[in-house]
């Protein structure tokens, strides 16, 4: 249970981690399935608690810090102490998805209710139970901290994160849900009638997200679905069962490429979440998931292997599927990816501009070689003549590969930059809205936020968002944080 060395994988051999996987929606409905729904104000939200109906709680209701016995959750208000507060950005996305109604954010009390000095009619809020691994340690409890879960709407979570004691913002999020590998866990390292609470769990988690698994036969597998991970620290507290990840901070993007980039200060000394390693660290969870799962026997070691090596299988099957669709390859190949990521390390290529500028190359065995860098001339900077080699080589070996398949230039780079963002949350762009936030200017995380609702459109006009960090953007509390950042 508190094994601190990561297993080795039986089925899993990457070279370099995939950048992301498989986006997931937070709604399974695909959008041109959605119905035209009714837009609801916050007192005629459809609350559910499903999750405090039906797991057990603490019986204390008390906000001290202390160990909290077989119990999921502790019900509590949550203890913002906010003065005037205001809203600054909202998600039309998020109210799209609770059916809410948008006028509902120009309420005078949204801002209250939201950040939880005000209780939302009809809302249960609690502090889950859970624990886990850090760093490889076992942690022991940890559970809600900062963070409440304000209440639970029909198919989706509420959850208000307190700040610390500095010019700050209260966060609300939604999520399908907030059980983590650590809600089973904590149970399972604690044992005898705890262990019922596992399958407990167990049942509420197929019963209300997979419920077709109770209509399964044994012949039936079931297949695992990776999640997206960007994350410095993909530890047990921020892993969920549903195969998706919270909790993104700190968190990076690879501004030059480096396997072994993390951008969390704790984690340098042994760079355990490194780009590189995010799929074994992925694996290494679930095997600890999976140890829980049997203690409470759930599932039989036999089956607890089976379900790490398809993880493994999984895990490549989607790794080369995207790094083709990045390329706009018809199939993956292996040799032209691993010279790519070698390329892109050595000269510390930025990572998501080099996808996004590759879009532009033509399929055309005839453009001249001293041509061919040029639709990457804004990426490949400061190369020299040996480089630029090596670059060539490899262009004209990428050219090779797009010939055969016979889609035109301008289809393959509309479904290469569907694919490739050209705009992502670089940590720079968060701290210049934060500095102008701090002095009360809250445009600039408005408008970094609708820029980011749409990474993939070119946007006229918003191209400095696109930029390389400035050198100021490396200095320490920007380019890395820690992990109570």
């Amino acid at each position: 249970m508190d094994s601190s060395s990561p297993v080795p994988p039986s089925a899993l051999s990457v070279d370099f981690v995939a950048d992301g996987l498989k986006k997931q929606s937070l709604s399974e409905h695909d959008n041109n399935n959605k119905k035209k729904s009714v837009k609801l104000s916050l007192e005629d939200l459809n609350w559910d608690h499903s999750f405090v109906r039906e797991l057990p709680g603490d019986p204390r209701s008390d906000s001290i810090p202390r160990q909290v016995f077989h119990s999921c959750y502790t019900k509590i208000l949550p203890s913002a102490e906010v003065e005037n507060p205001k809203l600054v950005a909202w998600s039309d996305s998020a109210a799209e998805l609770l059916d809410l109604d948008p006028k509902e954010f120009e309420r005078p009390d949204f801002p209250l209710k939201f950040s939880g000095a005000s209780p939302l009619a009809g809302a249960v809020s609690y502090a889950q139970c859970y624990g886990g691994h850090q760093f490889g340690t076992w942690a022991g409890q940890l559970g809600d901290g900062r963070a409440i879960t304000l209440g639970e709407i029909l198919n989706s979570k509420l959850e208000s994160g307190n700040p610390k004691d500095e010019p700050g913002s209260v966060v609300c999020r939604v999520s399908q849900s907030f059980l983590r590998f650590g809600s089973y866990q904590i149970h399972g390292s604690r044992g005898g009638e705890d262990l019922g609470i596992v399958r407990s769990l167990a049942d509420y988690a197929i019963r209300h997200h997979f419920p077709h698994i109770e209509n399964m036969s044994k012949s039936e597998s079931l297949s695992l679905s990776p999640g997206d991970n960007d994350q410095s620290v993909v530890d047990l507290t921020s892993n969920k069962y549903a195969g998706l990840t919270i909790d993104y901070g700190p968190f990076g993007f690879l501004d030059s490429f480096d396997p072994s980039y993390t951008p969390n200060t704790t984690d340098l000394p042994g760079r355990r979440y490194c780009f590189a390693n995010q799929p074994d660290i992925g694996l290494w969870n679930i095997a600890r998931f999976a140890s829980t799962l049997m203690a409470a026997d759930l599932i039989s070691d036999k089956e607890a292997n089976y379900a790490m090596e398809k993880y493994g299988t999984k895990f490549m099957d989607e790794y080369q599927a995207i790094l083709s669709q990045k390329l706009g390859l018809q199939k993956y190949n292996k040799q032209l990816v691993n010279k790519l990521l070698g390329n892109l390390a050595v000269d510390k290529v930025d990572y998501t501009n080099f996808f996004r500028a590759l879009s532009n190359i033509k399929a055309d065995p005839g453009i001249p070689v001293d041509e061919l860098l040029v639709p990457l001339k804004s990426v490949l900077l400061d190369i020299g003549k040996e480089r630029k080699e090596a670059w060539t080589d490899w262009v004209q070996s990428y050219i090779q590969e797009l010939v055969p398949s016979g889609i035109s230039d301008e289809e393959r780079k509309a479904s290469m930059d569907s694919v490739n963002p050209k705009y992502v949350l670089r940590n720079y762009l968060c701290q210049s809205a934060i500095d102008a936030a701090e002095m009360g200017d809250f445009e600039e995380v408005r408008r970094l936020l609708k820029v980011m609702e749409r990474p993939y459109d070119e946007q006229p006009g918003m191209e400095k968002y696109a930029r390389l960090p400035p050198a100021w953007a490396y200095r320490p509390g920007v380019c890395m944080l820690s992990c109570s950042s």
